[in-house]
């Protein structure tokens, strides 16, 4: 089968890619994607190694060696060695302003028929009062760890 991605070392890169290989001093994800490129390297007429044959030598997966492969071709040395940043993004439930609303309650006065707040009690007095349409147990309890005011 015909490779779609063609892995060419530019003549700086392949020394470079050799001396981060002879050091050592690297994390082993991009040493092996290093090891990766040196192997599927086709440039000054080495004979192009199978997939299979790549993750073998490297003892990597043969999707490992194909991801590589394409990360180089579409992004690049860097794209291939380096990790991406992650695309998510969080969208954090309370501001400033909502922790320090939780904060506050969370220092005052428990319910009546309670010695004290639970992260439950706490969420579900957070939507009582308007400050956010849904909170969880959990995200009261990192608000709260957060901080280093004594609630007792």
């Amino acid at each position: 089968m015909k490779k779609k991605y063609i892995v060419t070392l530019t003549p700086e890169e392949r020394p470079m890619l050799r001396v981060m290989l002879s050091r050592g001093k690297a994390a082993a994800r991009k040493l092996m994607h290093a090891r990766i490129l040196l192997k599927a390297d086709v440039s000054a007429g080495r004979p192009a190694l199978s997939d299979e044959a790549i993750a073998e030598e490297v003892e990597a997966g043969r999707a490992t060696v194909e991801r590589v492969r394409r990360q180089f071709v579409e992004g690049g040395l860097e794209a291939a060695l380096e990790r991406r940043k992650p695309r998510r993004e969080y969208c954090r439930k309370l501001d400033g302003d909502g922790e320090a609303h939780l904060i506050a309650l969370a220092c005052s006065q428990a319910p009546e028929g309670r010695r004290r707040w639970t992260l439950r009690l706490l969420a579900d007095r957070m939507v009582a009062l308007e400050q956010v349409d849904h909170l969880s147990h959990e995200t009261v309890r990192a608000v709260l760890k957060k901080t280093n005011s004594s609630l007792g």
